[in-house]
């Protein structure tokens, strides 16, 4: 699948879109460049889940947990995790199996312990300020 949005509020339009196909348990990986909308992207995957919660950017705290309609949503970010053995640390493995939606910024940090099944967000800068390409692959 792959989007084409001109402003962050398409680009939260395309993740409510998205997070239609998500289920317990479902894993979401999203890559880009510092900037390029991972955050906003999480901001309407996480409105259309149900959290009603102000959703920010886990920089500092590795993991950000919210309550859904259905079923937990942890927002990680490993920007900051310089040895995978940190994510054993704060329980990444166990978040993974709880049973919750984990959508991960920076995911190339825990690359170890990554589930093989998984949905992979690519977010991308286009020639406008605030143009995106999103492609999205389960696999």
């Amino acid at each position: 699948m792959e989007l084409k949005t001109k402003s962050s509020g398409e680009t939260q339009n395309a993740a409510k879109e998205f997070a239609a196909r998500l289920r317990a348990g479902d894993v979401i990986l999203l890559r880009g460049e510092m900037g390029v909308g991972k955050t906003v992207f999480t901001k309407g995957l996480c409105r259309a889940l149900g959290v009603e919660d102000y959703v920010t950017s886990p920089t500092f705290t590795v993991v950000n947990e919210y309550e859904g309609k259905a079923f937990p949503i942890y927002h990680f970010d490993l920007y900051r995790i310089e040895d995978e053995d940190e994510l054993l640390e704060i329980g990444f493995e166990e978040y993974l199996q709880s049973g919750g939606v984990c959508i991960i910024e920076w995911p190339q940090n825990g690359q170890r312990y990554l589930p093989e099944h998984r949905y992979e967000v690519e977010l991308k800068k286009e020639d406008g300020a605030n143009d995106r390409t999103i492609v999205i692959l389960k696999r």
